[in-house]
């Protein structure tokens, strides 16, 4: 079926999204009653911002007008709607109100019990100057949510933005998201009821429709814009007040898409195929189905096309924890189309969960310039050597991040920055670290354990979930592809449990390889490391390696594009070694496509932490003499790299 909607040619934008911005707080106990959910997650939610961050992930220039209060929440949305690329321009701070904010439970598949904590939020203040008509004319498409009809202010201001399109030739797009509870139809802790006929709520949205230019809802929604429970009469006395192409979800049956006279059944219209999927929860699937559907809307796809998109992204969100992080990229929806119909569980398929790991935008780091001083071991032998009590590590580790930090300002060196802390004596120093867009591993591994262990215990799934989000679990292992095969199988299937782990904690996995001293070492041991945990399905985002020739760093970027294209890259590790030798082993790695930087650390801290637990030093000149061999070790890298100090 053609889509012969006409768009306007030049726009910066796609697409502009209007309305609901919140946060969404998601049991984490899937069958409980909300009463007794005792933890939650956090993500970003509200219909129009997760068809926003929708549209965004998926490719289009997408934009949000909306409003925040001036509190931690609404500073969170901002910035991971940013992160996908969404425009933010007129999204504005209200000083007077709170962020919006949503509980939601998982009962079971049909039972999703939610509490809207938006009294006089700041998204329903919205103003003239947010719906500015530059900004709006600088799109193709507006889309707004039918609760941003239901109060008498903000009806208006929509109104406004919906004149201000039309006036600039933009297409407009009403998503009747029908929320009784947002209406005042039901008490206020009920927000899980879909549907309650209302003759007020049916008259205002016919008071809209002559304004759209298309129309998506479930058959409940347009049944209550229609003011029928029959769905063929309320689209009749839809199509009677706008000639708007309307589109009808129907769940795992697809959704109807219906541009000029209404047929006699839904049937009997132009059906795009729904995907069938294991349902864990419903919530937001149906923004995923309209940012899939704008997706190739905008972009005067046929409608075939445009179906398929939007089916797809709503079958997925379906099937995961979450609204908007469970959207979908480009390159996980093209994979999916092409293998839905033997994914009945998109959440347990590999490839598919590795493509959404990958694929969605991250923090760049394409350069890490990174200082390891995780060690536990060699820094209690230093504090015992110098006589000092194990109590003054702490505060030696701190001073270390404020070293950094120093460099860091002084060389400008911004996302390059990095850091390797443990929790043992580096909590204070990673507290510090933490929130400045540094890149930060923290290890995991027992120090010294052979095969390896990790430090708080076997269940390393419960160590990371009190860790923040930006921190990488890194993990030495002494691993060779010729040890002992019931040595090597315990180190794989440690590491398989690591790796299971982080895949659902969200953190990002650096593996440091290093053959153990005791068994024969040839010039592709490494290489061969590498390519035996790819063998198991292994694929961290970084590794962390000894300098190899320029040979083998030829062999290992072939291995990683073969088997990891989306790898995060390789980082030089240090063992001690002398400056002079470190720079030799940057400059091998100089024609390396993959090898990112170093994480070097005794090298660095060895000789001024031990004069500063002596006391033979001060804390000002440990901080000097460390920058001045960090500093080194970065002109180095650069120098090698061909960018000069």
């Amino acid at each position: 079926m053609k889509n012969t909607t006409s768009f306007a040619t030049g726009r910066p934008l796609d697409v502009i999204c209007l309305g609901r911005f919140a946060v969404d707080f998601y049991a984490q106990q899937i069958g409980a009653r909300l009463e007794d959910v005792t933890s939650f997650a956090k993500y970003l939610g509200g219909s129009s911002a997760n068809t926003a961050f929708g549209c965004a992930r998926l490719g289009l220039k997408a934009g949000l007008v909306s409003r925040i209060g001036d509190d931690a929440n609404g500073h969170f949305l901002v910035e991971t709607i940013a992160r996908e690329g969404c425009d933010v321009s007129h999204v504005s701070v209200d000083p007077t109100r709170l962020t919006g904010a949503v509980v939601l439970g998982i009962k079971d598949k049909d039972t999703f019990p939610l509490i809207f904590m938006r009294e006089n939020c700041a998204d329903m203040a919205i103003t003239e100057d947010d719906v500015e008509e530059r900004y709006i004319g600088s799109a193709r498409a507006l889309l707004i949510t039918g609760t941003h009809f239901s109060t008498a202010y903000i009806n208006r201001i929509s109104n406004l933005a919906l004149d201000r399109a039309r006036c600039n030739d933009v297409r407009t797009v009403l998503d009747i998201d029908y929320r009784p509870v947002l209406w005042g139809l039901t008490r206020r802790g009920d927000g899980e009821t879909r549907f309650i006929a209302s003759d007020g709520v049916t008259a205002h949205l016919q008071s809209i429709l002559p304004k759209i230019d298309l129309a998506i809802g479930t058959i409940e929604e347009f049944n209550i814009a229609g003011g029928s429970t029959d769905i063929i009469a309320s689209l009749r006395r839809v199509r009677e007040l706008t000639a708007a192409t309307l589109v009808v979800k129907r769940g795992p049956m697809g959704c109807a898409v219906i541009a000029g006279a209404i047929p006699a059944s839904l049937d009997d219209a132009f059906n795009g195929k729904g995907v069938e999927v294991e349902v864990l929860n419903v919530l937001g699937a149906g923004d995923a189905f309209s940012a899939g559907f704008l997706s190739g809307w905008v972009r005067g796809e046929d409608y075939d096309r445009c179906t398929r998109y939007a089916n797809a992204c709503g079958a997925l969100v379906v099937s995961r924890h979450g609204c908007s992080p469970a959207m979908p990229t480009r390159a996980e929806l093209d994979w999916f189309l092409a293998h839905a119909d033997a994914i009945p569980r998109p959440d347990q398929d590999a490839t598919l969960t590795r493509l959404h790991r990958v694929t969605a935008p991250r923090a760049p780091h394409d350069e890490v310039l990174a200082f390891a001083f995780d060690h536990r071991n060699p820094f209690f032998d230093l504090a015992q050597r110098a006589g000092a009590p194990e109590s003054r590590l702490p505060k030696l580790k701190r001073l270390l991040v404020e070293a950094v930090a120093e460099t860091a300002a002084a060389r400008g060196l911004g996302g390059s920055t990095g850091i390797l802390c443990d929790d043992r004596y580096g909590q204070d120093a990673l507290n510090a670290a933490t929130g400045r867009g540094w890149w930060i591993g923290r290890p995991v591994e027992l120090p010294g354990s052979n095969p390896v262990q990790f430090d708080r215990g076997r269940s390393i799934g419960t160590t990371l979930i009190a860790w923040p989000a930006e921190h990488i679990a890194k993990c030495l292992v002494y691993f060779h592809p010729d040890d002992a095969v019931e040595h090597r199988l315990e180190q794989e299937a440690q590491l398989r449990a690591l790796y299971d782990a982080v895949q659902v904690s969200g953190h990002e996995l650096l593996l440091e390889i290093i053959p153990p001293g005791h068994l024969p070492r040839a010039d592709d041991t490494v290489y061969r490391a590498v390519k035996r945990l790819y063998n198991l399905g292994i694929c961290p985002e970084w590794w962390k390696l000894q300098p190899m020739s320029p040979a083998q760093w030829q062999a290992i970027d072939a291995l990683i594009a073969e088997r990891d294209p989306h790898c995060r890259g390789v980082l030089l590790l240090g063992l001690n070694a002398s400056v002079d030798a470190l720079a030799a082993g940057f400059r091998d790695a100089r024609a390396s496509t993959t090898c990112r930087g170093f994480a070097v650390g005794r090298t660095i801290f060895a000789e001024p932490s031990g004069a500063w637990l002596a006391d033979t030093i001060d804390d000002t000149e440990l901080k000097r003499r460390v920058r001045a061999t960090y500093e080194v070790l970065i002109d180095a890298w650069r120098a090698a790299r061909g960018k000069g100090a």
